[in-house]
């Protein structure tokens, strides 16, 4: 019976690293994205257009912090093709973009780029956002068709949530 306990004791030794090993890497416990106007995530998930994977998670888009496309350097890459057919939404010099949160995360910045340049910053100083989260953007002079990067980054992890909107400014 003793060498039973110690086989056991040297076999479960034997596991703990393999399942540390295993395990996912340390990231970003929040997920979300932006669903009005619709992100090219949130029309995958709808069926608007036909997409891969990223239909069953939306919320998934995400890669390293400063990354400059619609799939953030994630697995998604259909993301990025601009000829996919995306859903264009009509909007104003200034339109409200809202967050689907369906893991919240301590928050950094939330930012908008149009065309490489930032538009809009909302600092959060690392407070934890709610389950929807909207912010105004004013693009100034910025008219007609764009793709809007939305951008949410998280205060304590080296990485970030995207999503691509498609917008007609007039």
């Amino acid at each position: 019976m003793h060498s039973k306990r110690r086989l056991a004791a040297v076999v479960g030794a034997g596991i703990a690293p393999l399942i540390a090993v295993c395990l996912p890497a340390n990231s970003a416990s929040a997920h979300g994205w932006v669903t009005s106007p619709p992100s090219r995530q949130d029309q995958c998930a709808k069926g608007s257009v036909s997409c891969g994977d990223i239909k069953y998670e939306p919320q998934s888009v995400e890669g390293p912090k400063g990354q400059t496309t619609c799939s953030g350097g994630s697995r998604f890459t259909e993301l990025d093709d601009d000829g996919k057919g995306w859903q264009v939404t009509n909007i104003g010099s200034s339109h409200t973009f809202t967050w689907k949160l369906t893991a919240r995360h301590r928050t950094s910045t939330w930012q908008y780029f149009v065309g490489g340049q930032k538009v809009a910053e909302v600092n959060d100083n690392g407070a934890q956002p709610p389950e929807t989260v909207s912010h105004n953007v004013n693009f100034g002079g910025i008219k007609g068709k764009q793709k809007v990067l939305a951008v949410w980054n998280v205060a304590d992890t080296g990485n970030a949530f995207y999503a691509c909107i498609d917008v007609n400014i007039g």
